[in-house]
């Protein structure tokens, strides 16, 4: 079956001033790898209606799927729907039902609908309505039809369609997931099935030489990697009949890519993040956990505590940020800051020893750096981090060189911190159970 095209254009004069976070392009693009559906372009426009025309008739010269979210709401400025309607030439009606539930939304919440709202009733001629269950703007799908598309196509793709969806992201996801992702599985008519493989302390660049011929590779399986901070994600997608032929398709090749990467990767299931592995890690050992922070300032004691269950196995963090709380509260000897400095291999390993034995914690996590701007020296740069972790009395202190302003070094520390714990714990038990059966 011929691969479906997709592209997202994003309504809205806000987005363009910088005014919100444009999250809905980011949340559609991975929406779409997980549907094998191929996307090359997203636009953002601004609520002019000669802009709006322009950028959906070009959309439609060269996507099958057009996802178009904002301008779906009851005030002047929200043209989309008209604007696309104008585009195709179909005449705007009153939907009774969509006016109904309009109507019932407001009644419900003890509110006086205004006049104005009647306005998102109003549904191009010919097109499914989408109802919202979370907002007044009902969203609409548009299937071309031949002729329509012929105006935008010289060459026959298939059938076309574009959906229209509000703004807001809340009501955007559930109208996404429960109405428009049935509507297009049913189209396709295969089914699709993604597996997810997530990695640490590899960088994208080298991920892609490793899995080179895996991603380049052409047929029913893709593998498409996505860069995160300090990880990198591979969706591993499969198209067949059936969604036991599309799973027996991704199982070689996420095995291939855990074969190639090793202990690099963490997880193959989407929902886990890397904190959630540490955790995991934790509780199946009967592990009690403490962190000590100074550069990061609290941020990996966050992330774990994030994880739901957490609370059998954190005992406490300390955030030592001077050097008078690395000496009083972590136990780092004064020589050893006079000596060393604050940012040094010997006060990441005293920071977690003296943690790890305040707390009586099993495994403990220190790290201690130079995050910027200011700071750095020739010998001692910006970027430079220690990370010293501790599992049953065995410290690994690690050196890292991050670059980047300095919220994405600190993101950076927490992430190679976590991954490091996650690293030195399989280690650790991976010896014990290789001395058990030697």
């Amino acid at each position: 079956m011929r691969d479906m095209i997709a592209e997202t254009v994003c309504v809205g004069t806000e987005i363009l001033l910088g005014n919100i976070v444009n999250t809905n392009a980011a949340y559609l693009a991975g929406e779409y790898a997980k549907l094998g559906l191929l996307s090359y372009a997203q636009t953002v426009v601004g609520d002019n209606e000669e802009r709006i025309m322009e950028t959906v008739r070009t959309a439609l010269t060269r996507s099958d799927l057009v996802v178009i979210s904002g301008g779906l709401g009851p005030t002047q400025d929200d043209i989309t729907k008209e604007t696309v309607a104008r585009l195709l030439g179909r005449e705007m009606r009153l939907d009774e039902v969509s006016r109904k539930r309009i109507e019932a939304f407001f009644d419900k919440r003890g509110r006086k609908m205004t006049e104005n709202n009647l306005r998102q009733a109003m549904i191009p001629l010919g097109a499914r309505v989408l109802d919202n269950d979370n907002g007044t703007a009902p969203g609409i799908l548009i299937e071309l039809t031949p002729e329509e598309s012929a105006r935008f196509q010289k060459e026959k793709r298939g059938l076309q369609a574009v959906v229209l969806l509000p703004g807001p992201p809340e009501e955007l996801t559930e109208m996404w997931e429960q109405k428009v992702v049935p509507y297009l599985q049913q189209r396709t008519g295969d089914v699709i099935y993604s597996a997810m493989v997530k990695v640490c302390g590899r960088s994208e660049s080298e991920v892609a030489e490793i899995l080179d011929d895996l991603i380049r590779q052409s047929g029913d399986v893709t593998v498409a990697p996505y860069a995160k901070t300090g990880e990198v994600h591979m969706r591993v997608t499969a198209r067949a009949e059936d969604e036991k032929s599309a799973k027996k398709l991704v199982k070689p090749v996420v095995k291939e890519i855990k074969t190639r990467l090793g202990d690099s990767v963490y997880t193959t299931h989407e929902e886990t993040t890397l904190e959630k592995a540490v955790v995991d890690l934790l509780l199946a050992n009967g592990l009690t956990v403490t962190t000590v922070e100074s550069c990061t300032g609290g941020l990996i004691a966050g992330r774990l505590i994030n994880v739901q269950g957490v609370s059998e196995v954190y005992k406490s963090g300390f955030v030592t940020y001077s050097n008078k709380a690395k000496r009083k509260l972590a136990g780092v000897k004064k020589k050893t800051l006079d000596k060393y400095g604050a940012v040094s291999e010997q006060t990441a390993r005293e920071m977690v020893n003296g943690a790890t034995l305040f707390n009586r914690a099993d495994v403990g996590v220190s790290v201690t750096g130079i995050a910027g701007p200011d700071g750095g020296t020739e010998e001692k740069p910006v970027g430079l981090v220690y990370i010293a972790v501790s599992v049953c009395g065995v410290v690994t202190v690690r050196e890292y060189h991050f670059s980047g302003n300095r919220a994405k070094i600190r993101s950076h520390t927490v992430a190679a911190a976590l991954d490091q714990m996650r690293r030195c714990i399989l280690k650790y038990y991976s010896k014990l159970t290789f001395g058990k059966e030697e």
